[in-house]
């Protein structure tokens, strides 16, 4: 019958000279599990939680006496982001994605705990990680990385490297819903107003059909159904670096951000118009796109349009023409679920939340309508002294 013990440690105890395995209630104290499978003595640190440190040696107790147990391999934290980046993420995330989540690995994960084994990462240290990462990085930020981290040691967890999670029971930081800023209709004439004429069809392009930047920039002249008055979203066009060092990259096709993306967007008469004097001015190019530069190539988001997208009475963000977009819609009195086909959400939940501040209040008078929908006729309630 193999048995085990809990044992507790504490680095305060130990500095003060006192008993480091007596009970105590400094944050800094974990729980360890020791026991012995055969003639091999196994020592492994669960975390400061003493009831997971309870159930994971009565679970690994209960293996080694019914001749289940497995002891997976010792694996540090870096060769496993190598093996999950390879074989779950590198085929499932767009390339663009993939790049950002080996930048975030990179800078605040493997030059920390990088180097310790999977099985040694405590939950105290992964807040210690948070908890230092958020005096630089915004809540947004911090939130991805710690998602990314849960998803990392849930498949660590799942292929046998460890049997509980240390981010298990890491909660994220509260982040602020940002304030969401559109252009009104004055403030769209003076924009475009300003802008060059080779840039104005790009930006009255955004305004009017609410899409993405990547989405415009892939935009081709064969995605016009000049008949129907429809664009049709099929791609987005993206960047990747040769090299950093000297700024030199190329420009790929990739799929739109979700499957819900990909949509028929209706054209006004307005952009119908200025986009067939476009086709006339504009360079015939290979990859038959709609905005590209004098020369021909794709627009540089790093540097076309942050230097031309100049707006004339304040500063917003080139998203935001998005949002505009958007309230326009909601500002005309159209449908919810339109309004959410024209933007690709996934759901409808998703325009309700970041958009249902700004729809109008149409609850008044339903009480009356209500009455005159069921009895036939409005009821006037007078006062009357009985």
């Amino acid at each position: 019958m193999a048995q085990g013990s809990i044992v507790k440690r504490c680095k305060v105890c130990r500095r003060e000279g006192r008993n480091q395995f007596e009970a105590c209630a400094h944050a800094e104290r974990v729980y360890a599990i020791s026991y012995r499978v055969g003639s091999k003595s196994i020592f492994k640190t669960i975390g400061p939680n003493k009831k997971e440190a309870e159930a994971v040696i009565a679970k690994t107790l209960s293996e080694v006496n019914n001749g289940t147990f497995y002891q997976a391999e010792e694996i540090s934290l870096n060769d496993f982001i190598d093996k999950w980046l390879d074989e779950y993420a590198a085929p499932r995330i767009k390339a663009n994605t993939l790049y950002k989540y080996k930048n975030a690995l990179q800078t605040h994960v493997r030059s920390t705990i990088g180097h310790q084994y999977l099985s040694k990462i405590t939950q105290n240290e992964i807040r210690m990680l948070m908890s230092k990462l958020i005096k630089i990085k915004s809540a947004k930020t911090c939130n991805n990385l710690l998602t990314m981290l849960k998803t990392i040691f849930k498949y660590a967890r799942r292929w046998g490297y460890i049997r509980i999670s240390p981010t298990e029971d890491v909660d994220k930081y509260r982040v602020e819903r940002e304030e969401m800023d559109f252009l009104r209709p004055e403030e769209i004439n003076l924009l475009l107003k300003h802008c060059r004429e080779s840039f104005k069809t790009f930006v009255l392009t955004a305004v009017l059909t609410g899409m993405r930047k990547g989405e415009l920039l892939g935009l081709q002249w064969g995605d016009i159904d000049w008949n129907s008055n429809t664009i049709f979203v099929k791609r987005s066009l993206k960047y990747r670096y040769k090299s950093k060092l000297n700024g030199e990259k190329s420009w790929y096709f990739d799929t739109p951000k979700t499957k819900y993306s990909v949509r028929a967007i209706t054209m006004s008469p307005r952009l119908k118009e200025a986009l067939e004097i476009h086709r006339i001015t504009s360079p015939i190019t290979e990859a038959d796109l709609i905005f590209v530069n004098s020369a021909g190539s794709p627009l540089d988001p790093d540097n076309t349009i942050k230097r031309e997208f100049q707006p004339a009475l304040r500063i917003v963000r080139f998203h935001d023409l998005r949002h505009t977009y958007t309230s326009l819609l909601i500002a005309q009195g159209e449908n919810i679920k339109f309004i959410q086909s024209q933007l690709g959400h996934a759901s409808i939940q998703t325009t309700m939340d970041r958009y249902g501040h700004i729809l109008p209040n149409t609850n008044r008078g339903v009480g009356e309508r209500l009455d005159k929908l069921v009895f036939g006729e409005e009821k006037q309630i007078a006062n009357s002294v009985v």
